[in-house]
């Protein structure tokens, strides 16, 4: 009976290493993990993106560790700071036309939408605004929705069809014979 608790205890003593081991390892993981998300909210403070940043500080002013806590609760009070200064306004909609633009340029495809959406909501009849989602679906591989808008800017300003000729950004769209039917009607 001695030999088998020797033997229990013998065994326990051998795991013990493995287990402090991979609870450190499990420690490291997390603060790397932790150390990952700090870093994405940092990448989205720098891209203007201060609430979805603040969220991610939030949870980290929590649960990171010290030298991580500090940090995250002074950039949660730049990102609270700017996200109440961010509420964007704009004299016209061609103003948040050409932001919405901007957004689509620099790959910010949600924010882009949010804007084009914003503009058709306060006036249907926008034809750029039409035009700008028809790019922005087209750049997102969404042909079906930027054919119905190309073709509703065109219907609202036959110049919109000149323009999207000579679009790069609706190469995507070159193959589709529907694109071609509406850019150039008189070859059908």
């Amino acid at each position: 009976m001695a030999r088998m608790q020797e033997a229990r205890e013998t065994s326990t003593a051998r795991r013990s290493p493995r287990s402090a081991a991979a609870k450190s390892g499990s420690a490291a993981g997390e603060n790397a993990r932790l150390l990952q998300e700090y870093q994405n909210a940092l990448q989205l403070m720098q891209q203007g993106k201060f609430e979805k940043a603040r969220v991610i500080f939030e949870k980290l002013s929590r649960e990171a560790p010290p030298e991580i806590i500090e940090r995250s609760r002074v950039y949660l009070t730049v990102c609270a700071r700017n996200s109440a200064d961010s509420s964007l306004s704009f004299k016209t909609p061609e103003e948040q036309y050409d932001y919405a633009v901007s957004l689509l340029n620099s790959g910010n495809f949600e924010e882009a939408r949010d804007q084009f959406e914003a503009i058709l909501a306060a006036s249907p009849r926008a034809d750029f605004a039409h035009y700008g989602m028809a790019l922005l679906s087209s750049m997102t591989g969404q042909a079906e929705e930027a054919l119905e808008h190309l073709s509703r800017a065109i219907e609202l300003n036959p110049a919109n069809r000149i323009q999207a000729r000579s679009d790069p950004d609706f190469v995507d769209m070159a193959d589709d014979p529907r694109f071609t039917e509406l850019l150039y009607p008189e070859l059908g």
